[in-house]
């Protein structure tokens, strides 16, 4: 059964969560990990290397114990070296921009090629805050002009408007593993997309047997995307009749873990840190509950 963290947010009560010390597994280095002097951990928190920080940090707010284990990491896609010729040479009424990684690199194509004007679309707050980032700290000719009322792609695709009654050009920068619903819906509303696969995610590989078996001990493991889910399914294969929770960053990776057969999985309604959070919140809850619950 799938649940929604619409529910209330759940605040640890003294006694539970909170008797634990504010620590967390740390990285020591690339894919490794030490647990001297930490408690067994609360919740796997699964982002690529140096992007767990501020789920870790929200997390530690109610004393929630974290184990970081990076399973994906990002690489250049095919298209990477076209970004910037593409910017150079074509003008656009609209990029759109996914992922905070999209952004990322999307703005090392973009510098690149001269920092063009150019007016963006993205989805989610998170997305928003890289270019925020960017503009606060220098002059650039960009402009974050729109943002979907859901921090869905299928939104964004229903609701971008149209600059023109004519032809109104598209450039979406992408993950090379994401979908097709971007640009086959603004194609199904007469826009012309221009699709580079930008980056793609591989799987991380390299995870010693004690930070595995932490991990597989958690009762809840956080992902944020279907690439993510699929590198710790491949990680727990071997594994019998694992079924703690997943604690999914939206919509779509969820959709993604009811696919794959998951069962205990929790998600917000709307996308974003403060929900995936109460996310988490949620199935700790659950897992704190059934395991208080008498046994017959």
């Amino acid at each position: 059964m799938a649940f929604s963290s619409s529910l209330a947010p759940f605040f640890a009560p003294s006694g539970t969560f909170g008797a634990r010390p504010e620590k967390r597994l740390r990285a020591d280095a690339p894919g490794r990990f030490v647990a001297s002097s930490s408690p067994p951990p609360d919740v796997v928190v699964t982002r690529e290397q140096g992007k767990n920080a501020r789920l870790i940090a929200a997390l530690e707010k109610h004393n929630i114990h974290s184990l970081e284990l990076p399973l994906i990491k990002h690489v250049e896609g095919p298209d990477t070296e076209r970004l910037s010729d593409v910017l150079r040479n074509d003008k656009f009424d609209w990029i759109t921009i996914t992922s905070p990684e999209a952004a990322a690199v999307f703005l090392q194509g973009w510098k690149a090629a001269g920092s063009p004007k150019v007016r963006i679309a993205v989805v989610g707050a998170g997305t928003a805050r890289v270019f925020h980032e960017v503009s606060e700290s220098d002059d650039q000719s960009f402009e974050v002009a729109f943002s979907p009322s859901k921090a869905l792609g299928k939104v964004l695709a229903s609701e971008l408007p149209r600059s023109n009654e004519n032809s109104c050009k598209v450039l979406y920068p992408a993950s090379a593993k994401a979908g097709h619903e971007i640009q086959d819906g603004l194609s199904e509303r007469g826009f012309d997309v221009t699709r580079l696969n930008t980056y793609t995610t591989v799987p991380v590989e390299d995870v010693e047997p004690l930070t595995l078996n932490l991990a597989i001990s958690a009762p809840v493991v956080a992902v944020a995307s279907p690439s993510a889910l699929r590198a710790w399914l491949n990680l727990i294969s071997k594994v019998d009749s694992w079924n703690n929770s997943i604690a999914c960053i939206g919509e779509t990776t969820a959709s993604a873990a009811k696919k794959l057969g998951l069962k205990s999985i929790y998600y917000p309604t709307t996308p974003g840190l403060e929900g995936w959070v109460d996310s988490i919140l949620e199935a700790l809850r659950v897992h704190r509950t059934s395991k208080e619950a008498p046994k017959c």
